[in-house]
């Protein structure tokens, strides 16, 4: 017995007019909860344990390497910052971390929305937009190693 002799059973059949019912509203967030949960199981933990306390969280392996500075670099000590409310201390320790939280805050929050009203979630980012981010990050992160962008550095 080859693969194309095998017989496929029968599919039951479709009815045109029946409508699909949508699931109810609390089995249609629990995507959006749960990633809401995460997120803040996340910040609630870098904001217990401070960032600027040597021993706590690794160092940048690009950084110990190269002495450069990533996109990421400063962004532990960035989210401590905002969740303890200091937006200043949080953009000067990385901008770029600061610009990914709210970005990221209003793609839940449209996520969660759509979800709750009952359509399609629709939030991935066109390849425009990730193009645009990638050559935001790389501007970033050369305009921080260069001696004139020092106030970009955590």
């Amino acid at each position: 017995m080859n693969a194309d002799s095998r017989t496929v059973p029968p599919q039951a059949p479709r009815s045109e007019g029946s409508p699909v019912t949508p699931p109810p509203p609390r089995r249609r967030l629990a995507v959006p909860l749960g990633l809401f949960a995460a997120a803040a199981g996340a910040l609630g933990y870098v904001g217990a344990v401070d960032p600027n306390e040597p021993g706590h969280y690794p160092v940048c392996p690009l950084y110990r390497l190269t002495g450069l500075y990533c996109p990421g670099c400063g962004g532990l000590r960035s989210a401590h910052a905002l969740v303890h409310g200091d937006l200043l201390t949080a953009l000067r320790d990385n901008a770029a971390g600061v610009a990914a939280c709210l970005g990221l805050a209003v793609l839940w929050a449209v996520r969660t929305v759509r979800t709750a009203r009952g359509r399609p979630p629709r939030t991935a980012p066109g390849p425009a937009h990730l193009w645009t981010v990638g050559a935001l990050l790389l501007v970033f992160t050369v305009v921080r190693n260069l001696p004139a962008g020092g106030w970009l550095r955590p």
